[in-house]
């Protein structure tokens, strides 16, 4: 019997670093570098990401038997180059920053590589970009054959692509190219709008439901020529990213009546309505897409990847109003996804391996892919911290988070793995009552530090979904967006409607779950199963029996501006620079009112760094 092949995926240089472990075609390992490092979006190369999946398959960089990464660095490089030339001179400012990180890092991709897996003697491959976002989709998928879209800002040349996966085989067959992107169009409003491009995405599509679509047909006129067929063209009169600083430019300011609002200043209808209208272009876009693959190729089921599939409210409408029976979209759908790609990629094309369908279900392993810690390592920590804890067997410990949740209580839940992708899953959370009609705005403000019109999601047990949503499929990973039942909704009366506008109409309470009711009656949703998550089931279990409820407030477990928590030092610094009541570390429970004054001194910081 041959020894198990290992393989070793990684992402780098971008935007959100990864890396991800497989082991004759099963993951076993995927992790974010940001993570690790606790710098937000880490684009460096994830030498942790590394250090960890290796450590979890229990092998050396030796016992590996390939190492991919993501992307091709040199035809990214040509475009690169071509784009500076075709806008030259007005790019050279922006080649002066670029053009010495290329020549140090990123074009060199087999010395970084090696460098940091000094043992490692194999050959490293390449996949293109959209091949790794494709593989990442189709092959953990729970379809035997599907159709493929991919859509992000940009790869080496592609934007988007669409193609076939059959056993197997995977095939794509036509792309958009550069620079013609709807991720850079959302990106760029994102600019506009104040918020932070490729990490801000998330808060325009948060704050479109407080808005008007009124500057959808100046879109339309002015900046995207869409086709039946969901391609376009993009007019660059209006944007900065071939060769300047700036996403937009000053006829971007002209046409939309102004300059782009400064991070953190507050938000005006003008906000709201340009993040409407942005939405509602990127949704057409989408429906026209999948329309035109699924006329191409004629399939029931669609996997989709890139940047632009974590837009939840888009595959809601995808699945509500598209032509696919089923859908597919990678947990880490973005660049960190793309290092489980091509780690998938080289198993099955380049060493022609079969791939094996489990009936009904996706090989992700409810992303479950990252870091966890035992009962024993959690001790030792709080020992050694000082804390005040308390040690519960598993019903007890289910019971009693369940009671201070109903008792309207915030607790800090840490369990098991981390996820892979930008969601919480119920293995680093923050939890709450959603029928508490002041916990959304008490978990922004004084656990979340974040925006107040920014909406919370509910996990709710999978067979109890239909009860609260209007979702009659599994939703594992928390990117559909679905209505809430209509029984369930309290409509406006008409003098809130005449008299309420914009973030205004945050306080009026829109179902009996009013935390993650959004303003449109809309929810993100995460079915939890308890064959995937079977303590986060029974927790919420233990909440509908005490309460008759089936749904808990899920929110990731950080503040605003730094990575999900991964370590059990990582979680205990937030829960004591937060107001979160209770926090949850594997077995052991630490109530606030019990805990010491917090004093984080730098010597706290270095004992603790390597937990």
């Amino acid at each position: 019997m041959s020894p198990p092949s290992h393989i070793l995926g990684i992402s780098a240089f971008y935007h959100d670093s990864a890396a991800c472990l497989v082991r004759d075609g099963e993951i076993i390992a995927a992790c974010s570098e940001e993570r690790l490092t606790r710098k937000k979006g880490d684009p460096d190369f994830p030498a942790r990401a590394v250090e960890f999946c290796l450590a979890e398959g229990g092998i050396t960089a030796r016992e590996l038997a390939h190492v991919g990464f993501y992307d091709k660095p040199i035809i990214k490089f040509e475009r690169i180059i071509e784009t500076y030339l075709g806008v030259a001179p007005r790019g050279f400012r922006q080649f002066l920053m670029a053009g010495p990180l290329w020549m140090k890092e990123k074009l060199f991709m087999d010395r970084q590589i090696r460098r940091a897996l000094p043992e490692y003697e194999g050959d490293i491959l390449y996949a293109e970009h959209h091949e790794s976002h494709a593989a990442s989709a189709f092959y953990p998928s729970p379809f035997e054959e599907a159709a493929i879209l991919t859509m992000d800002g940009v790869g080496e040349w592609a934007t988007a692509s669409f193609g076939v996966g059959r056993g197997s085989d995977l095939q794509l067959l036509k792309e958009m190219r550069w620079p013609d992107s709807l991720g850079l169009l959302y990106s760029a409003f994102t600019y506009y709008t104040g918020f932070k491009v490729n990490s801000g995405e998330y808060k325009v599509m948060g704050l479109a439901p407080y808005g008007q679509p009124k500057y959808v047909d100046l879109i339309f006129k002015h900046l995207v020529d869409l086709h039946d067929d969901g391609s376009f063209r993009l007019n660059q009169d209006y944007f900065d990213y071939l060769g300047g600083l700036t996403m937009t430019n000053g006829r971007f300011n002209d046409l939309f009546g102004g300059l782009p609002r400064v991070p953190e200043s507050d938000l005006t209808q003008k906000e709201m309505d340009l993040a409407r209208s942005v939405q509602e272009v990127c949704e057409e876009i989408m429906l026209r897409q999948a329309r035109a693959v699924h006329r191409e190729t004629g399939m029931e089921n669609l996997c989709l990847a890139g940047g632009v599939a974590l837009n939840c409210v888009g595959n809601g409408r995808l699945l509500r109003e598209g032509p696919f029976k089923r859908l597919f979209i990678q947990p880490a759908a973005g660049d960190a996804g793309g290092a489980l790609g091509v780690a998938q990629l080289i198993w099955h094309r380049h060493l022609k391996q079969p791939r094996r369908v489990a009936t009904g279900r996706d090989s992700m392993k409810g992303a479950y892919l990252g870091p966890g810690f035992s009962d024993t390592e959690i001790e030792q920590f709080l020992t050694r911290t000082g804390a005040t804890y308390h040690h519960l067997d598993r019903q007890p410990l289910l019971e009693s988070v369940a009671a201070q949740l109903a008792d309207g209580k915030i607790i800090g839940w840490f369990n098991g793995r981390m996820e892979f992708g930008p969601r919480a899953l119920g293995s680093r959370s923050i939890l709450g009552d959603p029928r508490n009609p002041r916990m959304q705005a008490d978990m922004n403000i004084k656990i979340k530090f974040r925006e107040g019109f920014r909406p919370f999601a509910p996990s709710v047990l999978r067979e109890r979904a239909a009860d609260y949503f209007e979702l009659d499929c599994e939703s594992p990973y928390m990117l559909l967006v679905a209505p809430v039942k209509k029984e369930r909704q309290i409509p406006m009366t008409a003098e809130q409607q005449q008299s309420l506008w914009g973030i205004a109409m945050l306080n009026v309470p829109r179902s009996d779950l009013p935390a993650i009711t959004h303003i449109d009656y809309s929810a993100r949703v995460q079915t939890v199963s308890r064959d995937v998550s079977p303590d986060y089931y029974d927790l919420i279990a233990e909440f509908d029996k005490r309460t008759g409820c089936a749904v808990v407030i899920n929110t990731s477990f950080n503040v605003r501006g730094e990575p999900i928590v991964c370590s059990p030092k990582d979680a205990y610094t937030c829960f004591m620079r937060t107001d979160i009541d209770t926090l949850v570390l594997g077995r052991y429970m630490l109530h606030k009112a019990e805990q010491a004054p917090w004093q984080e001194t730098d010597q706290w910081q270095q004992e603790f760094q390597l937990d």
